[in-house]
């Protein structure tokens, strides 16, 4: 047994010393036509930086996409109110068939679709209204947002300071808010708002609490159809129906308002009524957004399904409603960004291929101008296994060599690619790992060719080639 040890301690010790032996002499050969190595490595060096702008390109749409779904909710669907869409076939006899009627989307929607669906864990309402938020001399335009317990939630907002709202407080309606942090920092700058009060459009209202910020840029605000929270005034469901405006409800006043835009302005008036105004008057859903939330992703397009069936039945076929399940939008922008990292990654392995054959053909070159040394060496004692060890080191030191070089170049260009293109990627360690095996194994893979036809050479012609 101690033989053996000892036997295999000398395998390993002559394997470790052909092998540094071995670099050394592709170091010197290398050294000795630097300008050609380098080159050959450039295509290894261009194909190492597209992979690693292409790994960090998707890296950062992956982190941008689960970003936008914890935004989102990864389990959730949003009812929105829309104007009647209909489809029927062109008539002319004449004849009109009777409108039928909407209550548009309600609080009672929300409460069937919880009470109904067993696979929904909550159901949230929601009604926005623009007004005007004032405090001590200072005036804003802002929206008040009409809430139910489960909204903060469905959202995923957390707060900052002071409370949620209070069961009593949601049922009696009281004159209480939630702000976000831009509001907070407008109309409180030195002084604790809990507790303070806020005039909100025409009402009064006690801060209980502030949401935390939440840093969205508008684009993506847009894109996701979200609001920005951080100039938002929450108020409970009821308070919003009983003191700011339930439009299920007319009054008087919009009877009469109504009836003047459908006879046309009066003479001299002209039409001053804006569109925002315009889309007020109109609007007659209660709700301006339902959020459910289901309790497992997998059942999201079913649970979707039954809600637009339940919900045509209640509003009497008219189609007065539109369901969105961002889940499935978002998956589908991540399919878009995957081709898109799929036609990166071919323009990249193009770039290796075409860099390997590039260190094959300066290889095979070098045979042909260094037969003279392949001889000198044979003739030295060196062995087949010797030749072969020195021409595919040169070839994965030149492939190494070029894929360091594209790493450091693919991680300044995926910098330059967030700074410039505004794209976001993220440079991860899997990357670079991942760029640098590619270039080894390309060295390896396009070296042996070379590499085996110096090996076989005579050493007796090569003594005697000229």
């Amino acid at each position: 047994m101690p033989l053996g040890f000892d036997t295999w301690g000398e395998a390993r010790h002559q394997i470790a010393g052909h092998a540094s032996f071995s670099m050394r002499t592709a170091l010197e050969a290398v050294g000795h036509n630097k300008l050609r190595a380098g080159l050959t490595s450039l295509g290894i060096l261009f194909g190492v930086a597209s992979v690693i702008a292409m790994l960090a390109i998707g890296k950062g749409a992956e982190q941008e996409i689960l970003e936008q779904m914890r935004l989102l909710g990864s389990n959730n669907i949003v009812i929105t109110p829309l104007i009647e869409q209909k489809e029927e076939q062109a008539k002319d006899d004449g004849v009109k068939e009777p409108k039928k009627y909407s209550p548009g989307l309600t609080f009672r929607d929300a409460e069937a679709i919880q009470r109904m669906l067993p696979d929904v864990e909550s159901s949230s309402a929601e009604v926005v209204l623009n007004t005007l938020i004032t405090r001590e001399g200072r005036r804003r335009s802002g929206k008040v947002v009409g809430i139910d317990t489960t909204y903060f939630r469905v959202t995923n907002l957390a707060l900052a300071a002071g409370t949620w709202f209070a069961p009593a407080q949601v049922a009696s309606g009281r004159p209480v808010a939630i702000i976000g942090h831009g509001v907070r920092t407008r109309f409180f700058t030195t002084e604790d708002p809990i507790g303070k009060p806020i005039k909100v459009g025409d009402n009064w209202l006690t801060v209980v609490g502030v949401l935390a910020d939440r840093q969205v840029s508008d684009q993506t605000t847009q894109r996701l159809g979200i609001r920005d929270a951080n100039m938002d005034v929450y108020v409970p469901l009821r308070t919003m129906l009983l003191r700011f405006r339930d439009r299920a409800q007319l009054t008087q006043a919009e009877i009469e308002l109504a009836a003047r835009a459908s006879n046309g302005p009066s003479q001299g008036e002209g039409d001053t009524e804006s569109p925002q105004v315009r889309a007020e008057r109109t609007n007659y859903h209660q709700l301006d957004r339902i959020v459910v939330r289901v309790r497992e992703a997998s059942m999201v397009p079913a649970v979707a399904d039954v809600a637009r069936r339940m919900l045509t039945r209640r509003h009497n076929s008219v189609v007065d409603f539109e369901i969105t399940v961002p889940e499935l939008l978002l998956k589908q922008e991540q399919r878009t960004k995957n081709i898109f990292n799929v036609v990166l990654g071919a323009i990249a392995s193009i770039s290796l291929i075409v860099g390997g054959i590039g260190i094959m053909n300066i290889m095979l070159a070098s045979v042909l101008e260094r037969i003279r040394e392949i001889g000198v060496r044979r003739a030295m004692g060196a062995t087949q296994k010797d030749i072969l060890a020195q021409f595919l080191s040169e070839a994965v030191l030149i492939s190494v060599a070029g894929g360091v070089a594209g790493i450091l170049v693919g991680g300044g260009v995926s910098i330059g690619i967030e700074q410039f293109a505004g794209i976001r990627t993220v440079v991860s360690t899997l990357s670079v790992v991942v760029a640098f095996g590619v270039s080894l194994t390309v060295g390896m893979v396009f070296g042996i060719v070379p590499a085996h036809r110096a090996a076989r050479q005579d050493p007796v012609v090569c003594l005697r080639y000229e």
